[in-house]
């Protein structure tokens, strides 16, 4: 058996060691890993504008929301007037139908007038007449009062004249009096009697009104 041979192993590595051009570049790498990405000024900007990106939305949302608040109160204030204009117009048409249901029949009741003014008339000339018979009168009276009768239904009534104060707005004077039996102005005699239907001027009456007595002159 042939002897042992001993075998010397070198521990220490085969490369050759680093140059010192290979040391200075891996300095360099290893400098270059360590230094932080960008100055410190330039990260300082960058922090600011992401500031004011981010307040940037913020704003614009606020604003938009203002203008939706003025706008909605703008809307709520002609809400308001449109409203008042409808409920003045509600009533205004209410005004207007209440007054055609009350003077519909004016024209038809003005007309009816002239057949009034002759009952009466008929019944005055046969108070005087004595020969009349009474049969005719009381026909008479009877229209007269049926007549009126529908007058009242319809809210039509006689002015009172004589002894009243001239009013033009009810009176229409024909002819003046001389007396001083009455103050002036005052209704003497009712030549055609006035109407109201409800409170309007259906006719105005026709009337004769005082005036003091001329004084003869001195001579």
């Amino acid at each position: 058996m042939s002897p042992k041979k001993k075998i010397k192993i070198n521990t220490e590595s085969d490369a050759s060691p680093p140059d010192s051009e290979t040391q200075d570049i891996n300095s360099k790498n290893e400098e270059t890993s360590a230094a932080p990405t960008g100055d410190t000024g330039d990260t300082g900007d960058t922090g600011e504008t992401d500031d004011v990106t981010a307040e940037d939305p913020v704003k614009e949302l606020q604003e938009k929301l203002d203008a939706k608040d003025e706008e909605a109160k703008e809307n709520y204030d002609k809400f308001l007037r449109i409203s008042a204009e409808f409920d003045n117009y509600k009533k205004r048409s209410a005004r207007e139908l209440e007054d055609f249901r009350k003077f519909a029949n004016q024209s038809l009741l003005k007309e009816m007038l002239s057949v009034v003014d002759n009952l009466e008339l008929a019944i005055h000339s046969a108070d005087e007449n004595k020969a009349g018979e009474s049969s005719l009168r009381e026909g008479l009276d009877l229209t007269h009062r049926e007549i009126l009768r529908v007058f009242e239904k319809f809210q039509v009534t006689p002015i009172e004249s004589r002894g009243k104060t001239f009013d033009p707005t009810y009176h229409e004077a024909v002819m003046q009096e001389e007396t001083d039996e009455v103050p002036e102005n005052t209704v003497t005699t009712e030549m055609q009697k006035g109407y109201l239907i409800h409170d309007r001027l259906l006719r105005p009456a026709m009337v004769v009104v005082a005036k003091p007595k001329t004084k003869p002159s001195d001579t």
